[in-house]
């Protein structure tokens, strides 16, 4: 409790001038401001991992997981629903409207391409485990992600994100939530006992720990609504500020402060022996930000121009989007045997850092950017189009135990003696 108190209090205290420079109105420099409200913004995410972490051991673990999943990427939704709430103010012609996609796009691409394999390369550094292996109630996780994934593309043909597709994505994750909500908890032999935050509640009565993490909620909510608009826009003055493209600070240096509580949570869990759980978390991160943060732009952006709003993609962003699905097809590929290995992480790390490398290298070349973009996208679509090819029998199963019998997932969790879903009895 004493660790978690001082834990506590080095987060709030880290939140502090950020308060202070926004309820004084202080803008010393874009620079300063930058790292003052990221800084709040990534502490505001820890006391709402912390919060969210400890409230597992009352809620069943297919719903905690989406649930600590979601809280925990707040920082990135604050930030890219205030671009797009400024885009609706100023107008579809506006560069908000790419900076809200471009941070979407980012942060989805983040997770997929560095998240997951962190997971994975930090339980071999660990263990020594070539892979992090799910199990088969996951085909829920894969399932759900596919549909979003294949609806991705109905977006990008239309060349624009409408009020219709918050509606579409919203059933999806609403559906998905649904669905694992009373998924129980699995037996793991090796996982360690709490030693985290959830383990210094426990000391205190039922009472106290649902008002500690309460308040923790609150307390981080209230610190990111605060930080988040001097925040996105200090981001796009300090590139201008540097010379750097203020796109691309948005489309990767901002996800990384709103996306690394999400992503800590998620390293507890390998420490922990929970390696699956935190795989996981991850995949359910990517869920809720391909359905419910690709779907409130319009949202938000409805909101701040007064009136029903889509947001506009123009061919640099169409191929950033296409760019996104086709990772995410290429991402689901890899999962389809129900595990992610060390040679697969490899291959989503490798592809990522070359994709952020050329676009570094293209910032000041939009044809160039562009067509980067496209070859990347149809690279990942041909190497998924041939991991669909070649496990098309374990999709089937995964598709069936997904969505046609949803008890089969279920109870191979909860008892050991229940017969494996199909997709389990499947050779290799």
């Amino acid at each position: 409790m004493r660790r978690f108190l001082i834990l506590v209090g080095i987060a709030v205290l880290a939140t502090v001038p950020a308060v202070l420079f926004r309820l004084l109105g202080l803008r010393p420099s874009p620079i300063l401001d930058a790292a003052i409200f990221g800084v709040a913004i990534l502490a505001a995410g820890f006391l709402l991992s912390w919060g969210a972490e400890a409230a597992e051991q009352y809620i069943s673990q297919g719903l905690i997981l989406a649930v600590v999943a979601l809280v925990t990427v707040l920082p990135e939704y604050a930030v890219d629903l205030y671009y797009a709430y400024q885009a609706g103010r100023a107008g579809p012609e506006s560069q908000y409207v790419h900076y809200a996609a471009a941070n979407m796009t980012g942060a989805n691409r983040l997770l997929v391409g560095l998240a997951w394999p962190l997971m994975v390369f930090l339980h071999w550094i660990k263990d020594r485990h070539r892979s992090i292996d799910l199990a088969p109630a996951n085909a829920a996780e894969i399932g759900f992600l596919l549909l979003a994934s294949l609806y991705a593309f109905v977006i990008l043909f239309k060349a624009r994100i409408s009020l219709l597709d918050f509606a579409v994505l919203a059933a999806i994750f609403g559906a998905y939530v649904w669905r694992v909500r009373n998924l129980p908890k699995t037996d793991n032999p090796n996982e360690t006992e709490e030693t985290g935050p959830a383990a210094a509640l426990n000391e205190l009565s039922l009472r106290a720990q649902w008002a500690a993490m309460g308040t923790l909620v609150v307390v981080a909510c209230a610190v990111i609504l605060t930080a988040a608009e001097p925040f996105a826009e200090a981001m796009v003055e300090t590139g201008r500020v540097l010379g750097i493209n203020e796109f691309l600070l948005i489309q990767w240096l901002a996800p990384l402060a709103s996306e690394a509580p999400a992503v800590s949570v998620a390293v507890l869990f390998v420490l922990a022996n929970r390696a699956g759980n935190a795989l996981t978390a991850m995949i359910s991160d990517k869920i809720n930000q391909w359905t419910l943060l690709v779907g409130m732009l319009p949202l938000a952006m409805s909101v701040g121009a007064g009136a029903v709003s889509a947001l506009p993609l123009d061919a640099r962003q169409s191929e950033e989007f296409f760019l996104t699905a086709a990772q995410s097809l290429f991402g689901l590929a890899l999962l389809l045997r129900l595990r992610l290995s060390v040679s697969s992480a490899l291959a989503l790390a490798g592809l990522f850092a070359l994709q952020v490398a050329l676009a570094f290298i293209f910032r000041n070349d939009e044809a160039r950017t562009i067509a980067t973009l496209t070859w990347l996208a149809w690279a990942y679509l041909g190497l998924a189009a041939l991991l669909f090819l070649i496990n098309g029998r374990r999709l089937v199963a995964i598709l069936r135990t997904a969505f046609l019998s949803p008890s089969t997932a279920i109870q191979a969790a909860s008892s050991p003696q229940q017969p494996a879903p199909a997709i389990d009895r499947l050779p290799g």
